[in-house]
């Protein structure tokens, strides 16, 4: 069994490893395989959270707009609604009387302004590749509509510029790289990390097998330094990608310098909306400026989120800080490094 197989690895030093992509951390903790791993090895969360990462500037610029104008509509993803900012959360907003409502898909946000002309209806976009192409499409089509009361503002990242620069401090032996969003950006991507940093890539599914079969596969290829990219999710991740959605992302967007709540700025690493599509952007129909707002020095997501530490060495985890009363977005979001190690336990099997 493959599980067998990945217990009784043989490895011959320690290895730190990282995925990046929430729904890799919340299976690997919901199926217990960290007791599968050699003691050797232990793997690290990273960045791979979108709610987690996206920075409290946009919060508080969502709650702005909603509270100073009862034309103005907030729509954003249900986990967006409860992030705190410095001026309290989406949800509190709507509370105060703002039009502030959780979507399931943009499209949403899309039927709602072309329904209601009155209203100036702004979409929070958050998310990476996955979810950047809909907001694109978004954009194409309230042009082609002529929808002139729709917005996106735009949070969108982008995950490979931020795996580069957590490999670039040498702490890292391997990624196990994000399915969903290789299925858009295909595997040629990681090839720069893999050789430039000489740390193995191993693109992985999210059931058990799968996650288990690439953990073999990075181990493998960190004991022989085969510093390369695998896939190991074939059926659903093209070398190529999705040339579709990677011609949306291209039409619509270009790549900036962009912060990453708890990590800082990344070279290259967001998504602002172009000059073509600029009536639709959001920071500038209502004269948005970037603000620096300060993190709450208590929580420690940004520290989980680079993979310092585990969330349960954060002092505020499992007492002030649980899903029911979280301080910061990694205990917020379902797809939170934190909010996973509370719900199924994520500790290694000596602790």
């Amino acid at each position: 069994m493959l599980g067998e197989k990945l217990k009784n690895i043989k490895v011959k030093r320690h290895l730190r490893f990282m995925e990046v992509c929430g729904t890799h951390t919340v299976n690997i903790c919901r199926f217990g395989l960290r007791n599968l791993f050699p003691e050797e090895v232990e793997l690290r969360s990273g960045p791979g959270c979108p709610v987690c990462v996206t920075p409290a500037s946009a919060i508080k610029i969502g709650i702005d707009l909603a509270l100073k104008n009862d034309k103005f509509v907030i729509t954003t993803y249900g986990d967006m609604m409860k992030v705190p900012g410095p001026n309290g959360t989406l949800a509190d907003a709507k509370a105060k009387g703002g039009k502030v409502f959780s979507v399931y898909s943009i499209t949403e946000a899309l039927s709602l302004a072309e329904k209601n002309e009155d209203l100036k209806v702004i979409f929070l976009a958050v998310g990476f590749e996955t979810t950047a192409p809909a907001s694109a499409w978004a954009i194409k089509e309230a042009k082609l509509k002529n929808i002139k009361n729709f917005f996106l503002l735009s949070f969108h990242k982008l995950v490979p510029p931020a795996m580069e620069l957590l490999a670039s401090e040498g702490t890292l032996d391997g990624f196990l790289c994000p399915g969903h969003v290789s299925t858009i950006i295909g595997t040629e991507v990681y090839k720069n990390i893999a050789r430039k940093y000489k740390i193995p890539c191993v693109i992985s599914g999210f059931e058990a097998e799968d996650i288990i079969f690439a953990m073999i596969k990075l181990i493998e290829m960190a004991e022989n330094e085969a510093y390369d990219v695998f896939n190991a999710y074939k059926r659903a991740v093209k070398k190529e990608g999705n040339k579709v959605a990677q011609g949306l992302l291209n039409e619509v967007f270009e790549e900036v310098d962009s912060e990453w709540r708890g990590i800082g700025v990344i070279p290259k690493s967001g998504l602002d909306i172009k000059e073509e599509y600029a009536d639709f952007d959001a920071k500038i129909a209502f004269n948005i400026e970037k603000e620096d707002i300060p993190e709450n020095p208590a929580c420690k997501c940004g520290e989980v989120l680079k993979g310092y530490i585990y969330p349960y060495e954060c002092p505020l985890f499992g007492k002030s800080c649980i899903p029911e009363h979280p301080i910061g977005p990694c205990m917020i979001s379902s797809e939170g490094s934190c909010a996973a190690y509370y719900r199924y336990g994520g500790r290694l099997k000596d602790d």
